[in-house]
This record gives structure tokens, C-alpha cells and sequence, in this order.
């Protein structure tokens, strides 16, 4: 007991806490200022013996043979140990941030670290601010995961490595803060700011007090005082517009180079290898003094009047980010918009002097950075306080806001966005979709979903009183209360685990009617508060593997919230949340139908809408039809716009009822009554359950691709709604490769048609009398069917039999999946399942029960279908499954997607 309570404790000091967040924001600033640190001197030791080394050795041969091994090793680094470490990096935190799922975390971030000194010492033109932001953020993923903490606090923390590592690359630590700010996490709240404040502060003097310098500005330029007229504000406005076109150029250079690199199809140490030799070969052709480009962006800034030079410069540096940026090497944009800055800054400043009494090319350039970086990056605050905050000069801030006001407003009118969003959807990532379909779950608190009615037991309350609640219950967990404070939580698992465990208090001969609850219950519960959002809801529930959460105030029980309060709120919210009662879809009309005799004992519906797989549905249904006297329903629904009325909008139903007619030739084969009917709709979903309703339907069976890409939804639109209001038992399958390629030809016009699709495929069509005689058969020969002793298996048990017969010799395997960490797994749910299976004759002898043991449920049954070779996968799918935030996962889906054979979901009906 004194052990359980210490690990309550513990567990509840590591939800999470300010002072918590503090901590980690201290530590994270420091570790991030060491790597930082560690790139800058790393890849300046690299950059000063390349530029020593083309001082001995000819220029045009040392230079384009370093960038082409170096380019090549680190290359090889990347693409072997950590591909998520190629390219800038910003974009890879930033779709992290978002809730995309992109590895972030220890890995990522010494490969980039290595790799990105490798690939700066190499010669490439690009940054080391965008790698030292990655980095960052990457150790912090890595910290992160050494304390238990909800989602939205690991992003803060993420968000501050981040912050701290570009705040450590510059020496500037508010710009940090902002660029978190503005660009990455786009997040006011107290503890966000509250945490990058910290570790931008912590990175910056750390890598300050270790010589960590950006710009490594020299004395002449931290003296400089920069002079501001009214007259020169034309001149100004004009840096900031080209700065902007340019900016915007800039950015579908990049873009244009990344496509340019994947028409060659080469992996990428070919590509690194190829930009560094192309980029060695280009600055060995140009003056010595291009080989540094941290000293040739210092000299930018305090040089004397010298158009070539600064044109020579930035058409230069421009090219060379192209070659280098686009193969995927792991560096920045940072450096060389600020580079490309300065030349045009000088450029302008330069043209100023002809026209003006003025000789001040410095604040030209100084401003130019901020304008260049402001529209390559469109983060135009960040650009004004990054250049400020390295300058110190008060007088630069009103043409550094000129500039980088001006260059944001062109850059983003020629090319609208983020050029990091582009980045990523090149990779097929959108982070709006991300962001969006997290909102419910922000926005929603415990308060808003969680029952405010709780059934409790007593504390004083005998173990067999407790037996009996149970067993009147559908509740499987009561909170635990003494005068109405909550003091535990007892659940139906406790049971068992308490019997089997050494210390069980009736090991010592005890009557249930001895024990009280307050001896066996879970002391001191993991709670929440009404006031925490969802997502730490989530969290919780799957930190701890448990089903149910206690809401309280202080220690006084308030309500309690469950996986399906939450699921139900997502669900409300996705079918609702968008759509005002105005717009509330029509209810579908009946243009076509045909009756059979009613002579079953429920009825079955089958919606049909792929020709390809109609086949195999209506087989599937046909057995369970045969199994339980069923009659067939068939629906084919035709779609019309929400701005007419589906009662009154002409449609051709020619094409509809020709797929129809073709499964009543086959229920005419099978001898099962079929009703068929056409409808028309706005939304299928509302269709098939108005079907459901009108028709009374026993069973629904539909095809399931097994994934979907509509945001928000685990199935689709359509099948999530389904699954979630259909009261009768659902049934969807998602056919696997094998299957797909028996049923590949279209779909039989005429029994004469079947037989000769047989022939064809060179099978021998089986006499006209038999009950799925002129079809293919699909040989469903080994199932695999996963159980975990909900209610949706029990059913899926209850449809097998009727399955089974689409095989010649069926062979089933009932499997429970349990952790390593379970010494001895509870077989009660898999015996139950195989006595009512040994119930039917043909089944007897092919049944077997074998647990295994995996991390995932959907690790375990991947595995024993690619080892073991199953047809069919039979699941249960729990209302609990459905939410994709979730952070169980989606377990169905991770199947459907991970196996290649057919996959049948089974869920119960409910009540309506």
C-alpha cells in the first residue's frame, strides 16, 4: 500500500506544472546553446581549412572535390541514419508543431547536427540558423519524452528548443521568442511565451558567454551609428519593394530547384555530392574572398562604395543557394537571405549617394537584411528586431520597419504564403488540415463533455456488495467516495488482478462479505480538473491505460469522463460543427424499387456503388443471408447539389438499375429474396440511415478502403457516420490485394456471363444448382480474428460461421494480443469464443486459440499475418476507436493499411 501510494505520488508530480515547464525551459536553453555553439565552431574549423587548403592546392580542383565528398558523406548520414534531417529543418518543427506526425527527437537531431557542419565545411551556401533551429527542437522533442507530459506542453517545449536555438545562432535572444511567436507556434498564452522567454534568454547568454557570435560584427560596426534622413525614406521604399520581388523570386527559386533535383531521381549523396561539386567548381571561379561567406557578409555591410563587387555577390550567392538548397543538404535559408540582403542593400545605398548628400551604404545594407529576410521568411517583426537586436542602433529601426513592412507586403502579394508551408506540401504535408483538425480538442474541456451524473460506491461497501453492482451494471469502473470526497476508484480488472496477486486479502481465508472496498481499490487515482482541455484528457488516458477519468474540484467529486464522451463530442463536431440548421441536407427521395416476398427473419443492406466490388459484397451477404434467413436490401444512391431538392431534381437512373438488376440475377441464383431501391440525395450517409430506419434493417454491409485522407475522419465521411448513428450491426470490408485481383473483371451481366468470366480465368464453373455457383470464389481459407472481450467481437463471432463458407477449408485462429509485460495472459475471453465456434460441426475441428504477445495490438496482428499468412482479418470495432486524435491511434486502420489481405470490421448495434 505504501509503495502504491509513492507511485501515485510520483505519477501525480508529473502531470503537468509551471514550475515543471520552467525547469525543462532551463535546460533546454542550455543544452540547445551548446549545439549551437558547437555547429558554429565546428563548421568554422571545416570552412577555415577549406579556404586554407585552396590557398595551397589549385582552387578549381581541391574546392569542387571537398564539396563532393563532403556533400556525399553527409549525404550518406543523413539518408542512413535520420532522413528527417535533410533540408532547412524549420519546416520539419514547424509541421511537428502542427500535430503532423514527423520524427523529432535525439536521432534527428545529432544527425543534423554532424551532418550540417559536414555539409557548411563542405562549401555549400546555405545557413547554420536553420539546422541550430532544428537541432534545438529535436532535443527538446528528446527531453521531452524522459518526463510524462500532455501533447500541448511537449509542443510548448519543442516550440522553446527551437526559440532557443535560433536565439543562440544569433545572439539574440528576443528574436527567438518572436520567431516562435510569429512564424513556428503562432501561440500567446502565458506559459508558451512564458517558457521561450526562458530558453531564448538561457540560449543567448550561453552561447554568448562561449563565443558564439552570429555576424561576429567587429568593433568598427558595433561603433557605427547609423544616419537617417526624410529625404532618403523614397530610397528606402524602394530597397524595401526589390526586396520583396527579389525575396519572392528568391523563394520560387527555391521551390523550382527542389523539382528540378527530383527529375534526376538519384538518392540523396548523390544529389549533396553533385551540389558540392557544382558549387566548388563556381567559387573557384570567382575572387578568393567568396570562399567565406560569413566574412563576405560582414564585408557587405562595411565596405566602401563598390557596385561589382555587391552585384557579383548577390547574382552569386543566389545561384549557389539554388545548387545547394535544393538537393535536401541540411542547411538554411538564414544566412544566405541576409547575405543577399546586404548586396542589395549596398546596391540601393550606393545608388542613394548619386542622388542625396548622404554617404551611409551601412544602413543600407543593415536594412536590406532585414527586408530580404522579412520576404523570404514573411516574418517581418522577427526581421526588424533580429537585425536591431545585432546592431543595438536605435536609429536603424525606422528604415529597417520601412524596409521590412515594405518587402513582406510585395513578397507576399507576388508569392502568397509561407515558403515553409510550400516546402512541405512539396511533401504532400498541408499544415492547415493538421491544425484544424486538432481544434475540438483545444478548444473542448472536461467541463463541456464529461458526465455530470456519477454512480459511486461507498467506501465502506463489502467486496461481494461491489460484486453484485457490478454485475447489475454496464459500467466496468465506479469512483470510490466518503463523504462525497473521492478517495479511489475500483474497477473490474481490479478484481481479477487482486485475486491473483500474492498479497489478495482473502489468500487469507476471507470472505467476500469481510472485505471492504476502501482494502482493495485503487488509492489516490489519476484525476482531472474541469477546466483542462481534451487533449489532456487524451493524454492521460493513454499515459496510464486507463478508460475513465474522475473530474474534481479539490478532492470533491464533480463528474467523470470517458473515451466515449470525448469520441461523441468529435463526433457532434464533425457532422455539426460547420453546418447551420439552414443547411441541414433534404431527406433523400425514392425513385426506384423493386419487392420480394417477406420472408426472412431480419433483413440485410447492402449499399452498392463499385461495380468491382459488388460482387464479393453481395457473396459475403448472400452466405450470412442463407446463415440467418435474411433478406437482401439493396440501395444504389444518386448524389444532387444541396442547392436543389432531391425530390425534385430530374437524374438518370438507367446506369443504377443495371448494377441493381444484376444482383437480382444473383439473389435469384441464391434463392434469397432481394429489394432493391434508388435513391436520391444530398449525403449517402443520411440516405443509408434513413434506409436503416424505413426498412428495418438487421445488418449493414459495406466495402471499406481501409484509410481515408478526408481531414478528421478515421473511415470517410460516409462510413464514420455509420458507424457512429447506424443502430443496426455494421459490417465493412476492406478487400485485400488477392481478392481485388479475382474480382477484377466487371461485374456479370447474366448467369451466362459468370460462367464464361470462369472459363476465362480457367476455372471450372460449378453446376448452376449450387448456392455462390457462378462466381469466383474468393478462398477465405485462414482467418485471423482478434479479440479483446468487448461486445463488437461477440458479434464478429456470431458472423463467422456464415463467413467462413466463402473457403474450402476454413482454418481460424482466435488470438488476444497481450504486452511482454504480462506474465500470464487471461484466457477466459478466447475459451468462451471457441466453445460457441465448436458449437457448429464444419468448424470443429479447425478452431484454435492462441494468444500473442506484441507493444501494440496492431504491431501484433501486422506480424502474425505477414509471418503466418492469414485471408482474412476479422476486428471488433469499438465506438472508442473512432476518434483519430485519439492518442491510442487508430488501431483498425493500422491494420487495414499495414496488412495486404482482406480486413472485415464488425461493430454491434446500438441503441437508437
Amino acid at each position: 500500500m505504501v509503495l502504491s501510494g509513492l507511485s501515485q505520488r510520483f505519477r501525480l508530480w508529473l502531470q503537468p506544472r509551471k514550475g515543471l515547464a520552467i525547469a525543462e525551459a532551463c535546460i533546454i536553453g542550455f543544452v540547445a546553446a551548446l549545439s549551437a555553439v558547437f555547429l558554429k565552431v565546428g563548421s568554422g574549423w571545416l570552412g577555415t581549412w577549406r579556404v586554407q587548403t585552396s590557398q595551397i592546392i589549385p582552387a578549381w580542383l581541391i574546392l569542387p572535390a571537398i564539396g563532393l565528398s563532403f556533400g556525399f558523406m553527409a549525404g550518406w548520414l543523413v539518408n542512413r541514419f535520420a532522413p528527417e534531417a535533410s533540408g532547412s529543418g524549420i519546416p520539419q518543427v514547424k509541421a511537428t508543431l502542427a500535430n503532423v506526425p514527423i520524427t523529432l527527437s535525439w536521432r534527428v537531431a545529432i544527425v543534423k547536427l554532424i551532418s550540417a557542419i559536414i555539409t557548411l565545411g563542405s562549401g555549400m551556401a546555405l545557413g547554420r540558423q536553420g539546422p541550430t533551429v532544428h537541432v534545438g527542437a529535436g532535443l527538446a522533442a528528446g527531453m521531452s519524452r524522459w518526463v510524462p507530459t500532455s501533447p500541448d506542453h511537449r509542443r510548448q517545449m519543442i516550440a522553446a528548443g527551437a526559440g532557443a536555438g535560433l536565439a543562440a545562432a544569433f545572439n539574440a535572444p528576443i528574436t527567438g521568442v518572436l520567431f516562435i511567436i510569429e512564424e513556428l507556434l503562432q501561440d500567446l498564452s502565458g506559459l508558451t511565451l512564458g517558457t521561450a522567454i526562458i530558453a531564448s534568454f538561457i540560449g543567448g547568454v550561453v552561447s554568448r558567454l562561449l563565443g558564439g557570435g552570429s555576424l561576429e560584427l567587429n568593433l568598427e560596426l558595433i561603433q557605427y551609428s547609423s544616419n537617417f534622413t526624410l529625404p532618403e525614406i523614397p530610397f528606402f521604399v524602394l530597397l524595401g519593394i526589390l526586396a520583396g520581388f527579389l525575396g519572392a523570386l528568391f523563394n520560387r527559386g527555391v521551390i523550382a530547384s527542389i523539382k528540378f533535383y527530383q527529375t534526376f531521381h538519384l538518392s540523396l549523396p548523390l544529389k549533396m555530392a553533385l551540389a558540392g561539386c557544382v558549387s566548388g567548381l563556381v567559387v573557384a571561379m570567382l575572387p578568393e574572398s567568396f570562399r567565406d561567406y560569413a566574412g563576405l557578409r560582414e564585408y557587405m555591410i562595411i565596405s566602401e562604395a563598390n557596385i561589382t563587387f555587391a552585384a557579383i555577390a548577390f547574382l552569386s550567392q543566389f545561384i549557389l543557394t539554388m545548387i545547394a538548397f535544393g538537393s535536401g543538404a541540411p542547411g538554411g535559408l538564414f544566412a544566405p537571405s541576409l547575405i543577399l540582403g546586404s548586396c542589395l542593400g549596398h546596391l540601393i545605398g550606393v545608388s542613394a549617394s548619386y542622388f542625396l548628400a548622404v554617404d551611409s551604404p551601412t544602413t543600407y545594407a543593415l536594412a536590406g537584411m532585414g527586408g530580404f529576410f522579412s520576404a523570404v521568411s514573411k516574418v517581418p517583426i522577427t526581421a526588424i528586431v533580429i537585425v536591431f537586436e545585432m546592431t543595438t542602433d536605435f536609429n536603424l529601426v525606422l528604415p529597417l520597419m520601412i524596409v521590412s513592412v515594405s518587402a513582406y507586403l510585395v513578397s507576399d502579394k507576388v508569392m502568397p504564403g509561407s515558403l515553409y508551408d510550400k516546402l512541405l506540401q512539396l511533401k504532400g504535408i498541408t499544415i492547415t488540415k493538421a491544425i484544424s483538425s486538432e481544434g475540438i480538442l483545444t478548444k473542448l474541456t472536461a467541463n463541456d463533455v464529461m458526465q455530470h451524473r456519477v454512480e459511486t460506491l461507498d467506501a465502506d461497501m463489502t467486496l461481494e456488495e461491489a460484486m453484485q453492482v457490478f454485475s447489475r451494471s454496464h459500467h466496468r469502473g465506479f469512483p470510490v467516495v466518503e463523504n462525497s470526497k473521492l478517495i479511489g476508484i475500483i474497477t473490474q480488472s481490479d478484481f481479477v488482478t487482486k485475486r491473483d496477486s500474492d498479497s489478495y486479502i482473502l489468500s487469507n481465508s476471507q470472505s467476500p462479505k469481510d472485505v471492504s472496498l476502501r482494502e482493495i481499490m485503487i488509492q489516490s487515482p489519476i484525476t482531472v480538473k474541469p477546466k483542462h482541455n481534451l487533449s489532456n484528457v487524451l493524454y492521460l488516458l493513454d499515459r496510464y491505460q486507463i478508460s475513465r477519468l474522475p473530474v474534481v474540484e479539490g478532492r470533491k467529486l464533480v463528474g467523470i469522463i470517458t473515451r466515449a464522451d470525448i469520441i461523441r463530442a468529435q463526433a457532434e463536431h464533425l457532422n455539426y460543427g460547420n453546418v447551420t440548421p439552414e443547411s441541414q441536407p433534404e431527406p433523400s427521395y425514392v425513385v426506384y424499387q423493386t419487392r420480394s416476398p417477406n420472408i426472412g427473419r431480419g433483413r440485410l443492406l447492402v449499399p452498392v456503388a463499385n461495380p468491382e466490388t459488388a460482387a464479393i459484397l453481395l457473396q459475403m451477404a448472400a452466405a450470412m443471408a442463407r446463415d440467418r434467413h435474411y433478406e437482401i436490401e439493396c440501395v444504389q444512391i444518386i448524389l444532387v447539389s444541396r442547392h436543389s431538392s432531391p425530390s425534385e431534381t430530374p437524374v438518370r437512373t438507367a446506369k443504377s438499375r443495371r448494377l441493381l438488376r444484376q444482383a437480382e440475377v444473383l439473389a435469384k441464383k441464391w434463392k434469397i429474396p432481394l429489394h432493391t431501391q434508388i435513391r436520391v440525395a444530398h449525403d449517402p450517409a443520411q440516405a443509408i440511415l434513413e434506409t436503416i430506419q424505413e426498412r428495418h434493417i438487421n445488418l449493414i454491409l459495406m466495402g471499406w478502403k481501409g484509410e481515408t485522407s478526408t481531414p478528421g475522419r478515421i473511415f470517410g465521411n460516409v462510413v464514420d457516420t455509420i458507424i457512429r448513428q447506424a443502430t443496426c450491426d455494421v459490417m465493412l470490408v476492406k478487400l485485400g490485394q488477392k481478392a481485388q485481383k479475382i474480382f477484377s473483371t466487371k461485374f456479370p451481366q447474366s448467369l451466362e456471363e459468370m460462367q464464361r468470366q470462369s472459363l476465362q480465368r480457367g476455372e471450372f464453373p460449378q453446376p448452376a444448382g449450387s448456392s455462390i455457383a457462378s462466381l469466383p470464389t474468393p478462398q477465405f481459407n485462414r482467418w485471423l480474428v482478434t479479440m479483446a472481450g468487448g461486445p463488437n467481437v461477440r458479434v464478429a463471432i456470431k458472423l463467422l460461421p456464415a463467413l467462413v463458407t466463402l473457403g474450402d477449408n476454413p482454418y481460424i485462429r482466435l488470438t488476444q494480443v497481450f504486452k511482454p509485460s504480462q506474465l500470464k495472459p487471461d484466457m477466459t475471453v478466447l475459451e468462451q469464443a471457441i466453445r460457441i465456434l465448436m458449437r457448429r460441426r464444419q468448424l470443429s475441428s479447425n478452431v484454435v486459440a492462441i494468444p500473442v504477445q506484441a507493444d501494440s495490438v496492431a504491431e501484433g496482428v501486422i506480424n502474425l499475418v505477414k509471418t503466418e499468412g492469414y485471408d482474412v482479418v476479422v476486428l471488433g470495432a469499438s465506438r472508442e476507436g473512432l476518434l483519430q486524435q485519439a492518442v491510442q491511434g487508430n488501431i483498425p486502420e493500422a491494420i487495414a493499411s499495414g496488412v495486404d489481405c482482406t480486413v472485415i470490421l464488425v461493430r454491434g448495434a446500438i441503441s437508437s
